[in-house]
């Protein structure tokens, strides 16, 4: 069983959790890295180091980082700090655009800017030589529900990482 570790800005978090709740639905995965609207307001009150910790501490023994991509999530530091951590660990890493799931107002979003192509990262999908990153779907367009799986089955190849 893959261990998955999901990034995500937390702003996002009702399109998050549709994702998440289809991930539960398929049962073949664990997942790292989601909370609710309530946990998320007691991590933003913690310290940085706090934070820091919280997020090494769910990064724990995953072999795939999913960054889901809403309209802020590239200005996230803190998504920005679980990236630079996953390329530590040699995770395999996937962006999954989620702007276009619906929020709890039935409203999608704008599509954000690619988080891997911003500073510090700078890399396009599958051509870095330093590090396999990394491929780009949209959740709805290419049918996450569905396909989830493969996608992260296909990072992990990615980045040699075996179960």
């Amino acid at each position: 069983m893959r261990h998955v570790f999901f990034s995500f800005d937390w702003d996002d978090v009702w399109r998050v959790n549709q994702v998440r709740n289809s991930w539960v639905a398929k049962g073949s995965y664990t997942a790292a890295g989601f909370v609710d609207n309530a946990q998320i307001e007691q991590i933003k009150k913690s310290t940085d180091r706090a934070i820091k910790q919280w997020i090494d501490h769910e990064m724990k023994g995953t072999s795939v980082t999913c960054v889901l991509i809403g309209s802020q999530t590239a200005n996230s530091r803190w998504v920005k700090y679980e990236i630079d951590q996953s390329i530590a660990k040699r995770n395999g890493l996937i962006g999954i655009y989620i702007h276009k799931v619906k929020d709890q107002d039935g409203r999608t979003s704008n599509k954000g800017e690619d988080a891997f192509a911003r500073p510090p990262f700078n890399f396009k999908p599958t051509t870095n030589p330093v590090y396999p990153c990394c491929s780009y779907y949209d959740w709805v367009n290419d049918n996450g529900y569905d396909n989830l799986g493969d996608w992260i089955e296909k990072a992990a190849r990615q980045a040699g990482r075996q179960i």
